[in-house]
Parts: structure tokens; sequence; C-alpha cells
């Protein structure tokens, strides 16, 4: 008779998440965001006005 019950080493049901799923979160990419303002607008008065 063979044993049909999972054993310990199956897989877990809960996938792992990657950093694809961190990126599309929206708190994330709006504080992305902003950093990236920043530093846009610090190097073009760099470039610009100094």
């Amino acid at each position: 008779m063979l044993d049909t019950t999972q054993s310990d080493t199956a897989a877990p049901s809960e996938e792992r998440r990657g950093c694809l799923f961190a990126l599309s979160q929206p708190p994330l990419m709006i504080f992305l965001a902003v950093i990236g303002c920043l530093l846009l607008m610090a190097s073009l008065h760099d470039l610009l006005l100094l």
C-alpha cells in the first residue's frame, strides 16, 4: 500500500515573492520617486546654476 500523505519536505503553500513584487508596492514607488526628484533637482542645480 502506498503512502499518499505529504512529506515534511513538501514545498510550502505560500510562494516566495521577489524584488519585482516589492517594487510594485505604491508607498515604495512614491518614496523612490521623491528621492529621484530630489537627486534630479540637486544635479540640475549644480549643472545649470553653479
